[in-house]
């Protein structure tokens, strides 16, 4: 990409396109013809397991309220009791607050390119997998990365912040 192309794409995908472009990784964002607001949706666009989509579960953290970023794999569960152990108690953020604190409208929030950096979390169940996918700014926007660039992206720490799931 030399950034011409990035101008024909919404706002929030050329964000994170640029902090794609400046950590050097190597797959910048895609756009899908269907809306993917949801893990399911995504992995349906994608032709891809609905836990490899690294969904982004904002939640307001109460003390402060800074913004509080769970990245967690497309099929779990966020334990709420697991993430207010590690970053002190947290609610429900709503669309107003996510759209206010990260630049992004719920269903296209990404891991990388807040408007104002949050605290992050990364689910140890994303590592199951050798290539995820993550939003991209936008419903339409998705971009490929492995766990571990997830790690050097955000610097956020990786953790247990999951349901166990059903059998």
């Amino acid at each position: 990409m030399c950034g011409a192309e990035l101008t024909s794409l919404p706002e929030g995908v050329q964000r994170v396109a640029r902090v794609l472009q400046e950590h050097g990784h190597p797959h910048g964002p895609v756009m899908l013809d269907d809306a993917a607001r949801t893990a399911q949706q995504a992995a349906d666009a994608l032709g891809i397991a609905v836990g490899q989509i690294a969904k982004s579960i904002v939640f307001r953290r109460k003390s402060d309220d800074a913004a509080v970023l769970v990245v967690t794999s497309g099929d779990r569960r966020v334990d709420e009791k697991k993430v207010d152990a590690l970053v002190g108690k947290t609610g429900r953020a709503d669309a107003e607050f996510v759209k206010s604190r990260t630049g992004y409208s719920i269903g296209g929030v990404s891991p990388v390119g807040h408007a104002h950096p949050p605290v992050t979390l990364i689910d140890r169940e994303l590592f199951r997998f050798d290539e995820v996918w993550a939003a991209a700014g936008h419903p339409h926007g998705v971009f490929k990365l492995r766990p571990q660039d997830l790690e050097r992206l955000t610097g956020a720490p990786v953790a247990d912040v999951v349901q166990e799931p059903s059998q």
